[in-house]
Order: C-alpha cells, then structure tokens, then sequence
C-alpha cells in the first residue's frame, strides 16, 4: 500500500524496508514522497530532475532531499540532476516495493470496502490476499476479486497465504483483539484505522491512521484563520 497523501491513504512500509544502517526513519518516512514526485516526472517523460525542483515537488527544503538521498549513495551530477528512472529504481528497493507484499484487511464495513477497492496498491506492489470481517452478513462478498471470510479464519489465512501485513479497518471495540491475533500470528506490519490505541510487542511495526483526527486538526487551523485579521492577499470573513 504505497499511496500518497493525496490519494487519502497513508504509506505502510513493510517489514524491515529500511535495510541500509544508519537510514534515519525521518528520512525513511520522506522517501515515498520522493517517490511519488519521481514518477510524476517519469510519466511526463522527464529523464533527469534538480534537487531545487524534486525538493519543491515534494515541500522540503533542497539541503535536506540532497542528503536524505546520500544516504541511499545517490549524489546527482552538478549542472544535470538526478537521472529519474535510476533514483525510482533505488527508492524502491529501499521501501521494499521490488517484491509482493500479501496484505489481509480486517473490517469491511464502509472503509474496508474503499481499501479494498482501490486500485492502486497492487501497481505499487502490495497484494490483497484476503478480506475478513465478523459479520455474517459481510461473509461471501466479492470485492475486487477477493472473497469476505469469517474473522474465524484469520489465523489460517495469515499462515497459508503468507500475509506479511495486516490492515485493522475494525470498529475501536474489537481492534486490540484482532491486533493481537495478527501478531500472534505472524504478521509484524500492521496499519490500524480503528479510532483507538493499539499497542503491539517489540518488534512489531504499527502505524496509526485517524482521519477525525486529522480533520481536526485541519478544523482548528481553519478556526485559527477565521479568528485572524485578515491579511494582504486574504478575503477577510464577514459575519
């Protein structure tokens, strides 16, 4: 599941992507965005891209992308750039989008069925294999060719088809225990929509996506500007 930002869908990194010691995970977690804004140029047809204009592609300053990207050995060529298509080529192997990754989404409510519709994750490598939910009523379902299963299921789901992350779409009530029985499993990469706090065991990779959360802080920004005086170039509010 490697979407961007833009797509409503936030970037999983599968297990242990960062194979390259010392990789800082800040840097880590700007590495899809380089990515996204390197494909963008390579479907354009664009062969070789600055560091000023992939920095400005991607909201960061030009300083930091030339050494997020030394880390990874790519330097660019003074007065040419960056070739696209080789820097596509390592950023990807860094996040481990060279080989499939099976992913199993638990809850297919309202969300799990967008997740499990969107069309983008296999052509960024990530393969759902399986769709589980513990509603009969759910059970049976066809989505994107992938049948609904009972929650009973997971763990002989997890284990034969190789699930390598697990994706909790699951009202908060049950998310901790679904987590627990992913990891109990096998799966160490789990990414929790459930508006709740899950906790998992050394070694187990979770990221947490709230998107009441983000609309709120997105509400108080918003309030923030209305409560402002208006600047130069601004519409000021009237009541």
């Amino acid at each position: 599941m490697v979407a961007g930002q833009g797509d409503g869908v936030s970037i999983v990194r599968p297990p242990r992507a960062s194979r390259r010691a010392g990789l800082p995970d800040a840097t880590v977690a700007r590495l899809p965005e380089y990515l996204r804004a390197l494909l963008a140029h390579a479907e354009r047809g664009v062969e070789t891209v600055s560091s000023d204009s992939l920095a400005a592609a991607t909201g960061v300053n030009s300083a930091k992308l030339r050494k997020d990207l030394s880390y990874l050995g790519s330097y660019g060529i003074r007065g040419v750039g960056y070739d696209v298509a080789y820097l596509v080529q390592q950023i990807s192997k860094e996040l481990g989008l060279t080989q499939d990754w099976s992913v199993a989404i638990v809850g297919i409510g309202s969300l799990g069925h967008a997740l499990a519709n969107y069309g983008g994750f296999s052509s960024r490598g990530f393969r759902i294999v399986a769709l589980i939910d513990a509603d009969p009523a759910q059970v049976g379902e066809t989505l994107a060719g992938v049948t609904v299963e009972p929650l009973d299921v997971l763990e002989t789901v997890v284990r034969t088809r190789r699930v390598s992350i697990g994706v909790i779409a699951t009202p908060a009530i049950a998310a901790q225990d679904v987590c627990d029985r992913l990891v109990a499993a096998g799966v160490m990469s789990i990414l929790n929509f459930a508006p709740v706090l899950l906790t998992v065991p050394p070694g187990v990779d979770l990221r947490k996506v709230d998107l009441s959360l983000e609309l709120q802080i997105l509400a108080c920004h918003a309030q923030r500007r209305l409560e402002s005086p208006a600047t130069p170039g601004r519409q000021e509010v009237l009541a």
